[in-house]
């Protein structure tokens, strides 16, 4: 029995002393295993700390050039190069600014625009001439004669001046010889245009650092801005130096148009950033402006306006009178269609009223039968035509010639 129970203990320690053994090897490879883990995770933590921390630098630097350059993200190297790259392309095929236009001499305008008014199809001369170079004169022929200028809107009074007077001219009862004919009719119809009237423009003030203002009017559609640029360029191409101003604040377009033409002569324009400004404060400005720059010419452009518009036609005036608290005005030139007839004779005698005109540009008159509208229009006004437009180019505006217009009606 005491056999059994050594051998029962000795087995019992035997167990132990193994369990004690595997105990303490498993804990050696547990403590090996937590110190590799733990080394693992240490180096992670560190690496991913550095790249944090560079990674915050990198952007930190890049908030802080957003914040510098208005939040507008900040290109690479790379892409900053290749902006450069296309920007210089870009530059290189831009076309090169446009020099300013050369304008056409006064001189050269006329002898142009004469034989371009001979070239027109205007029936006036050409009736006259037909009927009045016949072998025999009838009654119905004279009146043939004056029913041709009044529809050609010479007017009453001087369409029977003028046929009394050929009646009385024994060159021309009874002669049939074209060439007579036609000097007799010639000379006629100079004395009634104005041989040896003034047309000059008022641009030459004896007091060189003193502007001469020029004051454009009108009705809607009778193209002011188109003449004041045109106007412009005339004065360019014999050496002044020009301002526009731009009151007319009702039609959008029209300073931006009034802006063109000075861009193609070089010559300032005086405008209002806003829609319906006050025209005379901006032609008070332009007035200013001009004396500021020591301009030889100031040329104003004023609203279309309707003759029977009371309110608008009394602005024309104030228009006139504030711009002249700072320069004098010393022309309103009055723009008629001429293939208006007498419709354009009756506002004219309003536009005559409410601001005072000194002279008259004729614009179409070459597209126009109605060439006798020259000379009604002086009669009942008393003041000259003294510029004529005939055409749509840029230089189709030349200062109004009575034999030249005689002749091309004539042609």
């Amino acid at each position: 029995m005491n056999v059994i129970i050594g051998i029962v203990a000795g087995i019992v320690a035997i167990a132990v002393i193994v369990g004690v053994i595997f105990a303490v090897r498993s804990s050696r490879r547990r403590n090996q295993r937590d110190i590799q883990d733990g080394s693992r995770i240490g180096g992670g933590a560190e690496a991913a700390g550095s790249e944090g921390g560079e990674g915050a630098a990198r952007q930190s630097q890049y908030s802080a050039a957003r914040g510098a350059a208005g939040d507008t993200e900040v290109p690479s190297q790379a892409q900053s190069a290749g902006a450069n790259a296309a920007q210089a392309s870009a530059e290189s095929e831009k076309p090169a600014r446009s020099p300013l236009d050369a304008p056409e001499s006064a001189t050269s305008r006329i002898s142009r625009l004469k034989a371009r008014l001979a070239k027109s199809s205007n029936p006036f001369g050409k009736a006259l001439f037909n009927i009045l170079a016949k072998d025999q004169l009838a009654e119905s022929d004279w009146e043939d004669v004056e029913d041709t200028l009044l529809l050609a809107d010479v007017g009453a009074q001087a369409s029977g001046e003028l046929v009394e007077e050929l009646r009385r001219d024994a060159r021309i009862v009874g002669e049939s010889d074209p060439a007579q004919v036609r000097t007799a009719l010639r000379g006629k119809l100079l004395d009634l245009v104005g041989r040896d009237t003034d047309r000059s423009l008022n641009a030459d003030r004896a007091d060189a650092n003193t502007p001469s203002v020029i004051i454009m009017v009108g009705v809607n559609g009778t193209g002011k801005t188109t003449t004041a640029g045109k106007l412009a360029r005339l004065f360019v191409a014999g050496g002044k130096k020009v301002v526009l101003g731009a009151a007319d604040t009702f039609r959008a377009a029209a300073a931006d148009q009034l802006e063109t033409w000075g861009a193609r002569v070089g010559v300032p324009v005086v405008r209002s950033d806003k829609d319906g400004a006050d025209p005379a404060s901006v032609a008070f400005e332009a007035a200013q402006r001009a004396k500021d720059e020591q301009a030889d010419v100031l040329i104003i452009d004023t609203a279309g306006r309707l003759q029977n518009k009371a309110n608008l036609m009394d602005e024309l005036g104030k228009i006139r009178r504030v711009t002249e608290k700072n320069l004098p005005v010393d022309e309103v030139l009055l723009v008629l269609d001429a293939t208006t007839g007498q419709n354009g004779m009756a506002q004219a005698k309003v536009f005559a009223e409410a601001i005072g005109i000194t002279g008259v540009v004729l614009t179409k008159l070459d597209g126009s039968a109605r060439g006798g509208i020259v000379i009604s229009v002086q009669r009942e006004l008393g003041v000259p035509v003294k510029l004529v437009g005939l055409g749509e180019g840029p230089d189709d505006l030349a200062p109004f010639d009575p034999e030249g217009f005689v002749d091309g009606i004539l042609a």
